[in-house]
């Protein structure tokens, strides 16, 4: 596949090949299943990786300590995340 054979928009995935798909699930897959799957204090989405993910990799910090400041920020990224799927879905029907 050349770039310029490729269409804009969502009708690019037509054009990703099957193996492509595979590779993509699969590496999804793998990271899922052997990275990110323990849950840190029973709380679901919190797998200990820190900001950026950054205590994964090696780079460690002590988090927020105030529960108060921590649910704070926890709702504001909620939101932002309804928000920014709200926009997307936007887009696409634009």
């Amino acid at each position: 596949i050349k770039f310029s054979e490729v269409p804009n928009g969502l009708s690019a995935f037509s054009k990703v090949p099957a193996l492509g798909w595979l590779q993509i699930v699969g590496f999804a897959g793998i990271v899922e299943l052997n990275v990110y799957n323990e849950q840190v204090n029973d709380e679901p989405g919190n797998y200990g990786a820190g900001f950026l993910g950054l205590r994964s990799i090696g780079f460690m910090n002590a988090g927020i300590a105030d529960p108060e400041v921590r649910k704070k920020k926890l709702n504001a990224e909620l939101a932002n995340g309804r928000l920014a799927m709200f926009a997307i879905i936007g887009m696409f029907f634009q």
